[in-house]
């Protein structure tokens, strides 16, 4: 084993005596004021990265063992009692009659699961605004807090409809919905799909998961983008899966390395996930490109997942292809809905078709039916607007052309920030989202989330590092840009003042 393989290990072994999982590192360190992240103690975990010799003495103090030992430099063992003794000052024990409480934690399931969309920068934010402190937040694509309103006549037709949404719906949704989704697929000339094939979720992300959970069994492994939407791999691993991550290419306008992914594909690899448009970098993928994907899945008899939510929020007179209508012999699984192109996140409605062929997946069809049944239907209120959102005018298609909303602040958030020194950024084609690139020699950056912690503590800017989405360079963060131009110039000021001065330590 290298040196980081033996810390991985070691460190595995040390939590496991000390009854320790990843959070309660995190929450010690936080406790002492030491700056340790969740995604960092994952990458010692996984054998990814050594720590400073700091986080090693830390680590090494609260699992009482020697760091020597941890850092796999000696064959000294342990020094100090492998059992931490219990002090009634221990903040985590409670003492009822004199007898230790029976203490409870997470699964371990989740020990290498992480969001960092909601995770320890944004808890940091949490606490500012607790505080009083007004923080500007540009981490998540939650389009109501900017003014981005739901149709009245959406709003009025689920006023209608809601004393008819009582009871529960069929477990894959109500027929008005799903025919309005069949027949949005055959405008997107998704083949082979009936009314059967579709099914309603609480947004797409419950639909990930139950799909993902149908599919995976420990060992199996999933192709995902990195940088990616961190639901997939969250999911994924959670369904004991592994989650591999192929690269997009910044130098081609994000968009896949075809050989990274024939590279990374095993006889253990069930699938391929993309994310078209794409989150967090707002590339829209070609038809070259899409066919491309699909030659390797045809070769490799891949699983094919399309998340495709930002589907309508496509600028500069390009037009959005949904995979799936280039793959009628491969099974697909398409996920869509109208949080984001529709401007109703809080509704949660989302949906996933399953096209192509499905003669080779029979078994794995009826354990998604198995799971849709398992939690009875989705949002029936919500379901009952599908038909009216997907069918007459379209109000996202104003935001989205010269003058609207969405393509103006993309033009100004692009040049915005790449008029700032040290950022560079490739301009995206469709959602709400920029990818930027910031130098991190000229900033001395190793750690992308402290650079989020600074900027968020120094100019109450809330943004999301590039490790948040799987990236593994400390180099590129998240901009949403659904705020105003005006608060958009402000905080583009803000971010060049903070850079202007700005050294990590």
């Amino acid at each position: 084993m290298n040196s980081k393989e033996i810390f991985a290990d070691r460190l595995q072994s040390a939590m496991r005596q000390q009854n320790m999982k990843q959070i309660d590192l995190v929450r010690t360190a936080e406790s002492r004021h030491i700056k340790l992240g969740k995604s960092h103690v994952s990458q010692y975990v996984s054998g990814k990265t050594l720590p400073r010799p700091d986080i090693l003495n830390f680590l090494a103090e609260t699992l009482c063992i020697n760091p020597e030992w941890l850092i796999g430099n000696t064959d000294i063992t342990r020094s100090e009692p492998a059992v931490r003794p219990i002090k009634k000052s221990d903040p985590e024990i409670e003492l009822m009659g004199g007898t230790k409480m029976r203490e409870f934690k997470k699964s371990s399931k989740l020990d290498n699961v992480l969001y960092d969309v909601r995770g320890p920068v944004v808890e940091e934010a949490s606490r500012m605004e607790e505080a009083g402190t007004h923080v500007l937040k540009l981490n998540i694509g939650n389009p109501a807090p900017f003014g981005f309103r739901t149709p009245d006549e959406v709003i009025y037709d689920m006023r209608q409809q809601l004393t008819e949404c009582e009871g529960y719906s069929d477990a894959k949704g109500l027929f008005s919905a799903r025919k309005a989704i069949m027949q949005y697929a055959q405008l997107k000339h998704i083949p082979n799909v009936s009314i059967g094939d579709i099914y309603t979720g609480n947004g797409v992300s419950e639909l990930i998961n139950l799909s993902l959970s149908a599919l995976l069994d420990n060992g199996d492994e999933i192709l995902i983008p990195s940088p990616d939407y961190p639901l997939w791999t969250a999911c994924a691993t959670l369904a004991g899966g592994k989650a591999v991550h192929y690269i997009c290419d910044e130098q081609s306008e994000w968009y896949p390395d075809m050989d990274d992914i024939e590279k990374k594909i095993t006889d253990k690899t069930k699938a391929i996930v993309i994310i078209n448009p794409n989150n967090p970098t707002g590339a829209l993928y070609p038809r070259e490109v899409l066919q491309k994907i699909v030659d390797i899945a045809r070769r490799h008899q891949l699983i094919i997942f399309s998340d495709e939510i930002y589907d309508r929020l496509v600028m500069d007179g390009e037009e959005h292809i949904s995979i799936a209508s280039l793959a009628p012999d491969l099974f697909c699984v398409t996920f869509s809905g109208l949080s984001k192109s529709h401007m109703i996140a809080g509704y949660r409605i989302g949906w996933m078709i399953l096209s192509g062929n499905k003669h080779h997946v029979k078994d794995y069809i009826e354990g998604i039916n198995m799971l849709s049944n398992m939690r009875l239907c989705s949002n029936v209120p919500a379901q009952s607007i599908v038909q009216t959102a997907l069918g007459g005018h379209q109000s996202v298609n104003d935001y989205i052309i010269p003058g609207g909303r969405i393509y103006e602040q993309r033009e100004f958030i692009y040049k915005a920030l790449t008029d700032i020194p040290g950022i560079t950024a490739v301009k995206p084609k469709a959602a709400f989202y920029i990818f930027p690139k910031i130098d991190t020699k000229k900033f001395n950056i190793t750690n992308d989330e402290q650079f989020a912690l600074d900027l968020l503590r120094e100019k109450k800017i809330l943004l999301i590092h590039g490790g948040g989405f799987n990236w593994k360079q400390p180099d590129h963060f998240r901009v949403v840009y659904l705020p105003r131009i005006e608060v958009l110039s402000k905080a583009s000021e803000e971010i060049a003042d903070f850079l202007s001065v700005y050294q990590q330590h």
